[in-house]
């Protein structure tokens, strides 16, 4: 895992930064707007949480066919892809609140998709958000198996019909999530961030496993048993 710092000399894009982030302040104070989330913000992810959690919650403990519960899988689908996008995202930014407990909470919720918390916020808010787009060191723009989206990634063939196939694939992101943690995480811990962010690497793996065992005790686990659809 490649780690650089961009350090910029020219006085004109200091400035410039200086100046946006006046500029976006004094925005938020002249409206009388907080930069953190308000009642809408908790409204959208009580609901998002709920389009998850109530269909699986439905499904375990009320007899159906198997027509209705694929109609409440895809549910649980739209409310997972809700609250990994507009729920867990926002809180590991911290935009939830000014209480760091309560945006710990929320994107706690990451553990509710299978993922983790601590890999996300490495590789989306410390290497996404400081290497944007740039090809090598921004993880979000590498090759995910057969989808290619960065122009400096080197060209196969197959690449040419990926607009008919990307969105499939895309589709499977969350297994492939479950699957990849692990080896990102032992990157994550080779590099050494994992204690840059007072962190210990033991502690963090054993916390993966650990979260994933339960996830898939829940997700899979949970209607093998319950259910009639084992």
């Amino acid at each position: 895992m490649k780690r650089i710092r961009f350090i910029g000399n020219d006085p004109i894009q200091k400035e410039f930064g200086i100046a946006v982030r006046k500029n976006v302040n004094s925005y938020f104070r002249e409206k009388g707007i907080s930069t953190k989330g308000n009642a809408a913000m908790y409204f959208k992810a009580i609901i998002l949480l709920s389009v998850y959690i109530a269909p699986f919650v439905v499904l375990l403990t009320v007899p159906m066919n198997a027509w209705v519960a694929l109609v409440l899988v895809i549910l649980m689908g739209i409310g997972e892809a809700g609250v990994g996008m507009s729920v867990m995202h926002d809180a590991a930014h911290g935009a939830f609140s000014n209480k760091p407990w309560v945006n710990n909470v929320f994107s706690s919720t990451m553990y509710l998709l299978g993922s983790n918390t601590f890999n996300w916020k490495i590789q989306h808010n410390l290497l996404h958000h400081s290497f944007t787009n740039i090809y090598g060191f921004d993880t979000d723009i590498d090759t995910k198996g057969v989808i290619r989206l960065c122009q400096y990634t080197p060209v196969k063939k197959f690449f040419r019909f990926q607009h008919f196939y990307a969105f499939f694939f895309y589709g499977l992101m969350t297994l492939s999530k479950m699957v990849t943690d692990l080896n990102l995480l032992i990157k994550i811990n080779k590099a050494g961030i994992t204690v840059e962010q007072n962190r210990k690497p033991g502690i963090e793996m054993l916390k993966l496993i650990i979260t994933k065992a339960i996830y898939f005790s829940i997700i899979i686990g949970l209607p093998m048993i319950v259910t009639g659809f084992s």
